[in-house]
């Protein structure tokens, strides 16, 4: 009985044994003419067992760099694309930059700091000043989610201040309800509830009017 250990590595696992064995078939046919034929056979076969590579872009292409991949890179056929070479498969992707946030503002994310830049480059005005408004309230949610304990106003105004490197400063505000962002959200909201107390109020008088014409009805 033969294992699986004893056999040959298969260089792409996913396309299984069979397939890695027409390769390397392909491999050993005289003439040019007839691997190329049976290359284009195998990227047909290769196709039909992965299905999935038809949704990605350029899948054919993928195809025959996984051809030339379980050849080993010693395929002599011509394919309509330029085989990759084992230096460009083996290359490292680069390194990707993330935002510096690091140790108490890890968890503000890199949309506070965009934000931030986008504040700082807006001249001074009531845009700017309701803009780092809105970015406090924001950071002050995101302390609260990610640390799950109530943070003060002035430890949210020293971190804008370090993560802006001192260019947006609300350190004269005592408090964030004290901003007219804060303001104009809680008078919306309490205009909004006065709206449906009245509503409720109309509605219950309403009710109560109908039942009275009921009950004189019934008399």
């Amino acid at each position: 009985m033969e294992y699986n250990t004893q056999k040959t590595q298969l260089n792409m696992p996913e396309y299984g044994r069979i397939i890695q064995q027409l390769v390397e078939r392909c491999k050993e046919l005289p003439s040019k003419e007839e691997r190329n034929e049976m290359a284009m056979a195998i990227i047909d076969f290769m196709g039909q067992r992965n299905p999935q590579l038809r949704d990605e872009e350029n899948y054919k292409h993928k195809l025959w760099d996984h051809l030339y991949i379980l050849a080993n890179h010693d395929l002599d056929v011509d394919s309509p694309y330029p085989f990759p070479t084992k230096e460009q498969l083996e290359e490292k992707p680069k390194r990707m930059e993330y935002p510096k946030l690091q140790g108490d503002f890890k968890f503000y994310g890199k949309s506070i700091l965009q934000l931030i830049e986008k504040a700082i480059e807006l001249e001074a005005g009531d845009e700017k000043e309701a803009l780092i408004e809105v970015i406090a309230n924001n950071m002050k949610k995101s302390y609260n989610v990610y640390n799950k304990e109530h943070v003060t106003d002035d430890v949210i105004f020293r971190h804008l201040k370090e993560l802006s490197e001192n260019r947006l400063d609300l350190t004269g505000i005592e408090s964030l309800e004290k901003s007219k962002i804060y303001y104009n959200t809680n008078n919306r909201g309490n205009n909004s509830n006065n709206s449906n107390r009245n509503s409720n109020n109309k509605n219950q008088t309403n009710k109560r009017r109908h039942n009275n014409n009921n009950h004189k009805n019934r008399k």
